[in-house]
């Protein structure tokens, strides 16, 4: 297979490297297409997206350089990894037209609680943020926070109509299995909330291999169970790995590859000249 990574973190953002490192390391590896994808600027202090909309042209105007430098090698696309937190995040469309993104990625890391304003961050390295926050921010009431993230995805989907959807069941990545179980009605019946949701918008859903890379998780984002429901439902994917520095681009892809197929699928969406396209596996 041929093979792309529209997940691409870089310097810009929370990443390691220039842009045209991980360029290099991707056509080193055979890479038809990558796409930048930096996190896009928050309006809190933060250590991990863009810091202002000055530095998110600078952004734009670098990758599209890149762009034309290397379009004999390798298609490269300029988007954004876009953080959804209601009544907090701008509009997914004034990042598009700020940098005429050739697509963007909707993400929740950041989770609401509506009854006290304040937000649960799931993501990062260390589990005692995911665990202090589960407790000071949600109570320790799992049910309700995970509810949270599900429902904040559905409306990230409903109001931004993002292209694709990243790790949308990241929410596992600090539990395992230690306040939820992923077979439980209650979590097993907000997944099929979210992929029915999914299904109406016609959005791609990210298969994600940093976790299990990283060491953060057991499994893709979104897990095998959920791949095969996807299967059946006959809802387009893509594959990432989410990169954060050069040699990670192709992170887990021989294993994840054989994952997909085994679960049945035979082609996976990537982005080309404006459009999405599908690719055998």
């Amino acid at each position: 297979m041929s093979l792309f990574n529209l997940h691409t973190h870089s310097g810009y953002c929370d990443g390691k490297g220039a842009p045209e490192e991980y360029i290099i390391s991707a056509i080193g590896k055979g890479f038809h297409t990558l796409g930048f994808s930096s996190h896009a600027p928050v309006p809190f202090e933060n250590n991990f997206a863009i810091t202002d909309d000055s530095e998110l042209k600078e952004y734009c105007m670098a990758i599209r350089e890149l762009q034309h430098k290397y379009h004999d090698r390798i298609a490269v696309y300029c988007a954004l990894e876009i953080d959804y937190i209601e009544g907090i995040s701008r509009d997914f469309s004034e990042f598009r037209k700020i940098c005429n993104l050739d697509y963007t990625i909707g993400s929740v890391h950041l989770v609401r609680n509506d009854d006290n304003e304040r937000l649960w961050f799931i993501d990062g390295s260390k589990v005692e943020t995911y665990n202090k926050g589960l407790e000071t921010i949600f109570g320790g009431d799992v049910r309700k926070a995970v509810t949270a993230f599900y429902h904040q995805q559905i409306r990230m989907l409903e109001t931004q109509k993002p292209d694709i959807i990243g790790h949308f069941d990241k929410i596992k990545m600090h539990n395992r299995d230690r306040y939820f179980k992923e077979d439980e009605p209650w979590y097993r019946g907000l997944v099929m909330e979210l992929l029915e949701t999914i299904d109406k918008t016609g959005v791609i859903v990210e298969v994600n291999t940093r976790g299990i890379y990283k060491k953060r998780s057991e499994d893709l984002y979104p897990g095998q169970w959920i791949l095969k429901i996807l299967k059946e439902k006959n809802i387009p994917i893509t594959l990432s790995a989410d990169a954060h520095s050069p040699e990670e681009v192709d992170g887990y892809y021989p294993e994840a590859l054989e994952i997909l197929k085994n679960i049945g699928f035979k082609e996976l969406v990537c982005f080309d000249k404006g459009s999405w396209r599908e690719q055998l596996i």
